[in-house]
């Protein structure tokens, strides 16, 4: 599994007042719970023995099980996502230097320099935006950025310790209500298909969700 480190991002929200939580919560939902589910990588491990790529869930013995859209969106709980609003990438996007603008709210001089290549798609490194929350004037903005960490470190977890761009493209549209649930879940079964068919392939879902989906059964 790719995980990344989040006891700086742990840090950070036990640091905050309940008046900035609240504005989180009104704003991105549950989401920091996640950085309390500590991934049990046994437990992990034996949960994808009995993912059934052919049917896309998960049988133990006679019993079929797979996450849904409803229980995805119970588990996060938005207060002002639309659950029939689904995320689809737009066809003419910003650039991610525009995106990072707009979510950050720093110069274009600053986004420039901290903008990176890893491989086929661009990126921020998590440094850089724990340095923005722990200063940015603007209360509002450290919790765009810190929810825009969560997604990249957490929900989305692509490239270690970076916050890659295809993050941004549905980060910039949760203003929308949309809902980016129909996104995390593709995400999480793509990724269970590839680490059977693999036999030692790389999870890079949401771990910490789907064992929180796995804990309300079980």
């Amino acid at each position: 599994m790719t995980q990344n480190n989040l006891q700086e991002l742990k840090e950070i929200w036990d640091q905050w007042d309940d008046k900035i939580k609240k504005l989180f919560y009104c704003n991105y939902g549950d989401l920091p719970y996640l950085l309390d589910m500590k991934v049990d990588k046994h437990l992990f491990r034996a949960l994808a023995q009995y993912w059934n790529p052919a049917y896309s869930c998960f049988t133990f013995e006679k019993v079929d099980l797979v996450p849904t859209v409803e229980e995805y969106m119970t588990l996060l709980r938005f207060p002002k996502i639309q659950a029939d609003k689904a995320y689809l990438r737009a066809v003419n996007v910003p650039t991610f230097l525009k995106k990072l603008m707009s979510i950050t709210g720093m110069s274009e001089q600053w986004v420039v320099a901290q903008i990176k290549q890893k491989g086929d798609s661009k990126c921020i490194h998590w440094k850089n935006l724990r340095d923005l929350i722990l200063a940015h004037p603007d209360m509002k903005k450290r919790v765009d950025v810190f929810a825009l960490s969560i997604y990249g470190l957490v929900v989305f977890p692509k490239t270690l310790r970076h916050i890659d761009e295809a993050v941004s493209d549905l980060f910039v549209q949760l203003d929308k209500r949309v809902t980016p649930v129909p996104i995390i879940l593709p995400e999480t079964f793509r990724s269970l298909n590839a680490y059977r068919r693999a036999g030692e392939g790389r999870f890079i879902g949401c771990a910490q969700l789907l064992l929180a989906w796995f804990h309300s059964h079980f």
